[in-house]
């Protein structure tokens, strides 16, 4: 059924713009989270290596800068909005100044392709939290569906992972190993949401696309206890089996899990396992993520605009079909063990 809404809200992780914002937003993320303090403090030190300053925010700004763009020329009139979960500009502002605006009903996209707990579920609570904060008054969200699926999200990875592979020679492209990258998370949290069926299906789609057999599946950038299970292989751990068998040496890693190239892309991929990579003598190519590509920003519109239409058009690739509007009240639920 059409909806109608007076306000598009882009909704993300956030990240510290500067040095002494680093340890407040890692406190923020790590809030209620059996995470030593020695972890913490390791993670700081991946973005005091970019002067404190996590690039999450300002691609973010480009990406909003170019849907402003986009819905201009389709004449979609909606004012933007952009809200964080862990640093400024937080959800409970965002909402505040969107209610002194006069928004009443909005429609959002969340910067997480796949659904998961602290890709979906969390995001809502968020919101949720922060209208409460507002008041009775705060504005009303509804949700994007998920677009891990959505050819405005494959065919922007598939040109992104082709772009890698021309870096090769074609004999050596063509044999290379193709390693699909996303944050892994609790196996609890796997265990009651779609997310590695998600990523599978993703990561099926661009290889499929590329027309490349040689791929797999791979997980990066944990943060918990070394006694909670977590999603494997790590991306080191693939490294190492690469190095350890006969075959190309050629190692093309793409972040479908990301929507950008921020600090778990900067850091973990071009730092620590372009590092891991090069001392196993590998030759690692990082794809780049889907960021402001011109398909992409018109998947956010199409989304919008199948929102708005009486007769939409959902797309989606593959036999999994498009994903829900209204996600179930049991989706993506999640317990984490407290300290």
């Amino acid at each position: 059924m059409a909806q109608s809404y007076d306000a598009f809200l882009l909704v993300s992780f956030g990240g510290p713009e500067r040095r002494e914002d680093v340890l407040p937003f890692l406190d923020n993320v790590l809030r209620g989270r059996n995470v030593p303090r020695e972890r913490m403090l390791a993670v700081a030190e991946h973005y005091y290596h970019f002067g404190g300053v996590s690039p999450i925010n300002a691609q973010n700004r480009e990406l909003l800068a170019a849907i402003r763009a986009e819905f201009g020329a389709a004449g979609l009139a909606l004012p933007l909005y952009f809200g964080n979960r862990n640093w400024h500009p937080l959800l409970s502002d965002t909402l505040r100044q969107m209610r002194a605006d006069g928004v009443r009903r909005a429609i959002a996209f969340f910067t997480s392709a796949f659904s998961s707990y602290s890709g979906c579920r969390q995001y809502r609570e968020n919101i949720a939290a922060a209208q409460a904060e507002v008041g009775p008054d705060a504005p009303q969200v509804d949700k994007l569906r998920a677009f891990f699926n959505h050819p405005g999200f494959i065919e922007p990875m598939i040109d992104r992972v082709q772009t890698a592979l021309e870096q090769l020679p074609p004999p050596r492209a063509a044999e290379s190993h193709l390693l699909f990258t996303a944050h892994s998370i609790p196996l609890a949290m796997a265990q009651n949401c779609e997310y590695e069926v998600h990523f599978r299906e993703a990561s099926r789609l661009v290889a499929e696309g590329l027309g490349h057999a040689n791929w797999r599946l791979v997980y990066q950038s944990r943060s918990g206890p070394p006694s909670q299970p977590w999603l494997e292989p790590d991306v080191a751990d693939a490294l190492e089996e690469i190095a350890a068998a006969e075959g190309s040496r050629d190692v093309i890693v793409a972040p479908i899990g990301f929507i950008s190239d921020h600090m778990e892309v900067l850091y973990d991929l071009d730092e620590e396992a372009r590092d891991r990579a090069q001392a196993l003598g590998l030759n690692l190519i990082r794809a780049a993520t889907v960021g402001t590509h011109p398909r992409f920003v018109r998947m956010v519109r199409e989304l919008v605009e199948e929102r708005l239409s009486d007769r939409p058009s959902r797309l989606a690739l593959g036999e999994l079909g498009p994903s829900h509007d209204l996600c179930p009240a049991d989706c993506c639920r999640y317990e984490p063990r407290r300290p």
